[in-house]
């Protein structure tokens, strides 16, 4: 509009409709029906949600590990069972909201300390192990990311094929009005200017805060895996903790102090 252009030649239906139909439609050939419910998810996280893992959050995923290792370590390891059998049910578990909405982590926690209860396991073989887990989990988060890493890769020339089927247009214009053939010229630009603008202005970024927010998650696991290594290892439960929390990146990390005052003040509570 500065540069004296006129809005109304960037309204072109049809250019629309065949760019992002083709796109959305070869997503849908291409993509399993699991991949999609999950970028269904991830997609709306990046608008709406937003990654909750701060360091209130870690927090609170501290205590919980504390929680859980001094239960053990006063009560014995049986008294875990039906904590970690029934997490949704558990006193302690239900004390951390926040950690247990993330299900799949806290299924994660669950085996890993189902395997030290059974003592059959070396510390060593369970940390490798859920390095295992992690990296299946890491990978299947990846597939929403490659999906639309694939359809940003092919905008610009689906986008081209929008702008040949325009010019087609305009060539059975030749002869005509000027000013018709000019408008058909513009209307078929666009195709080419819209592919490369949903490419890279809005796929290709969803495709990368998506790929940061798998980045963080992953990150979450092997915070929980740093703590059940050093439990399983025999250490204190606050030194466990410890452990864990030197697996936090550093923005979300949470001083010793914190995390000791965090976790001396679940002592009041009393565990179910």
């Amino acid at each position: 509009m500065w540069a004296g252009g006129k809005v109304g030649a960037l309204i072109q239906p049809p250019e629309y409709l065949t760019i992002v139909g083709v796109a959305v439609g070869s997503m849908l050939a291409a993509t399993p029906r699991a991949v999609l419910a999950t970028m269904v998810r991830k997609v709306k996280e990046v608008f709406v949600t937003g990654s909750k893992l701060d360091q209130g959050f870690y927090i609170e995923a501290l205590k919980l590990q504390y929680e859980i290792y001094q239960l053990a370590r006063r009560d014995g390891m049986v008294s875990l069972e039906g904590h970690i059998e029934r997490p949704a049910e558990s006193a302690v578990f239900g004390r951390y909201p926040a950690v247990l909405a993330h299900e799949h982590a806290v299924h994660f926690l669950c085996d890993s300390l189902r395997l030290v209860l059974l003592g059959s396991v070396p510390p060593h073989d369970l940390e490798a192990l859920m390095d295992s887990e992690i990296e299946v989990h890491h990978e299947e988060q990846e597939k929403p990311v490659e999906a639309l890493t694939r359809m940003s890769d092919a905008l610009p020339g689906i986008g081209i094929v929008a702008a040949v089927l325009g010019i087609v247009v305009t060539m059975q214009s030749i002869g005509g009005d000027v000013a018709l053939v000019g408008e058909k010229v513009a209307a078929a630009l666009v195709g080419t200017f819209l592919g490369i603008l949903l490419s890279y202005g809005f796929v290709a970024p969803m495709a990368g805060n998506i790929s940061s927010t798998n980045a963080t998650e992953a990150r979450f696991y092997s915070f929980l895996k740093a703590g059940v290594v050093a439990f399983a290892k025999g250490l204190p439960p606050i030194v466990a903790v410890e452990f864990a929390r030197r697996a936090i990146f550093a923005a979300d990390r949470p001083t010793f102090d914190v995390m000791d005052a965090a976790c001396k003040s679940t002592r009041t509570v009393k565990t179910a």
